[in-house]
């Protein structure tokens, strides 16, 4: 534990620990009043003086001045760092204890706040999103307090980032467009920071039903480098875009931003690299292509769109034409998502939708850095490319090889959903992939032709749902379970997933006086 107290008080305790009066203490280089006016508190010792003070007390200069021996400060310096190898190693538990022992035992600022952003970051990883809120936000405010110490950049992507998983969309978009406004004008368009922000916001605007911005940010961040609208510097040195970044804003006297680029520099410069934050993006931008925002590769009109979107160049104004081909007002109109219109931003036919696949399966190629539940998600995503594109067979094989044995085929043991067999173990998160495969395996069976064996799948995909709580994700699922009734000609359980996907989201069925006016498509 740090020392008790101030610097008098640590003096004083010492003082008489070792039975010593203030003329003692003073000997012939200082006054015992002065002494006195130390441990008071209304003097404060210079450097010198504290040495000659620590060396007669039997402590160190450290100490005196701070509380904490340099030994000890050592060893909160190592478990801080053991918290977060704890914390990278997928042990969230062990790493908030810990960041919570050097929280109580320092008294060092900048370790402090070190040790606070690895337990919020603890937090998030254990889903207690809130509490990790509540710590990001402190952060952020300290952050912009005293912007010559720390930045204010990696707490406001963290908390567009929480605010995205619980659900507060509006809070999500704000931060995550303020952070990526930041690092364009500081030049920075490389690197993890800029793909989080990215990928944070893509699927924001997508949960959001914004497919204008979905689009026009995934065109920025992701269009292949021989269509246009590609990041200037995406493909550019790393290193040498932090070190720029740093530069600018050292010179703009933000000291907190030029600190932690140029840590970011090194550390990328160490063999530290972005390839994880970019499999996420390209992750992020293939779900938004397969959920109908019309491809990367067209130009849409950008008028209204914020700043954080708008190409170097671009007058927010300008209108150009949508070039994806088959994506005219001549294609043949398609529903992607039930209460979903086909307007500004949206595929509007069979070649546009097709496109757009193809480009998420580009994109889902660069995703072999993901693991766990990111790796199920890039599988599950890759069926569903092969499904519009024309290939059901082998998304087929892929999801059953995911599925691993083949249950999803099998016949329910009884007409109660609930009681469906060959329900896998594990938590909320594997029960709801389990689902999603299944509704992809339910519409490659319906591409094929085949609506009795995807009304199989799709009814053992309500049995896993049943399981899971409500909530926005929840209500995604079961608006495309309803959907894919509707196909398959099961006109009853489609209106059942269609109810319970209002529930999920939080609304009250109507009573038989009221009539339903609900957005399926922005559930």
């Amino acid at each position: 534990m740090p020392g008790p107290g101030n610097v008098g008080e640590r003096v004083r305790n010492l003082r008489l620990t070792r039975r010593l009066s203030q003329a003692q203490l003073a000997g012939h280089d200082l006054s015992d009043s002065y002494i006195s006016l130390i441990e008071s508190g209304k003097r404060t010792p210079t450097p010198t003086v504290l040495r000659m003070l620590a060396e007669r007390l039997g402590c160190t200069p450290e100490y005196l001045a701070e509380g904490v021996e340099p030994e000890q400060r050592a060893h909160l310096e190592v478990r801080e760092r053991h918290a977060h190898l704890a914390l990278l190693g997928g042990d969230p538990s062990t790493a908030e204890r810990d960041f919570d022992e050097v929280i109580a035992r320092s008294d060092d600022p900048d370790l402090t706040s070190r040790a606070r952003w690895g337990r919020a970051r603890a937090l998030e990883e254990l889903g207690r999103t809130g509490e990790a809120i509540a710590l990001f936000e402190e952060l952020r405010e300290q952050a912009e307090r005293d912007p010559g110490r720390a930045s204010w950049l990696p707490p406001v992507i963290a908390l567009a980032r929480c605010y995205h998983a619980v659900g507060d969309l509006g809070q999500a978009v704000a931060l995550g467009e303020r952070a990526l406004t930041r690092l364009r004008h500081l030049g920075l368009g490389v690197g993890h920071e800029y793909t989080e922000v990215g990928r944070i916001l893509l699927l924001a605007y997508l949960d959001r039903s914004d497919p204008v911005r979905a689009h026009a940010l995934g065109r920025r961040m992701l269009a292949s480098p021989d269509g246009a609208g590609v990041e200037p510097d995406e493909s550019g040195d790393p290193v040498d875009g932090y070190r720029k970044a740093s530069s600018r804003a050292l010179g703009e006297g933000a000291v907190g931003d030029a600190l932690y680029l140029a840590d970011q520099a090194v550390a990328v410069h160490g063999g530290v690299t972005s390839t994880l934050a970019r499999a996420r993006l390209n992750l992020a931008g293939a779900k938004a292509l397969l959920r109908g925002v019309a491809a990367f590769s067209a130009e849409l009109d950008p008028s209204g769109l914020p700043p954080a979107l708008l190409g170097d160049g671009t007058a927010e104004g300008a209108v150009t034409v949508v070039s994806t081909p088959g994506n005219g007002e001549g294609g043949r109109t398609i529903g992607l998502l039930p209460g979903r219109s086909a307007g500004a931003g949206w595929q509007r036919s069979e070649a546009a939708r097709v496109a757009a696949a193809e480009e998420a399966l580009e994109l889902l190629r660069g995703t072999a850095a993901l693991e766990g539940s990111e790796s199920t998600d890039g599988t599950i995503e890759r069926a569903r490319a092969l499904v519009l594109t024309g290939r059901p067979e082998q998304a087929i094989a892929m999801l059953e090889e995911f599925l691993d044995t083949g249950m999803a085929l099998a016949a329910p043991a009884s007409d109660d959903p609930g009681q469906v067999t060959g329900m896998p173990d594990g938590d909320a998160a594997r029960v709801r992939k389990t689902a999603q495969a299944r509704i992809v395996l339910a519409r490659a069976r319906l591409a094929q032709q085949d609506p009795a064996a995807a009304l199989v799948v799709l009814r053992a995909a309500v049995g896993h749902l049943d399981l899971l709580p409500s909530g926005r994700l929840v209500a995604q699922l079961l608006r495309e379970l309803g959907e894919l009734f509707e196909i398959a000609g099961d006109t009853k359980g489609a209106t059942a997933a269609y109810r319970q996907a209002l529930e999920a989201a939080g609304l009250r069925r109507p009573t038989p006086s009221q009539t339903a006016d609900c957005d399926l498509g922005r559930v």
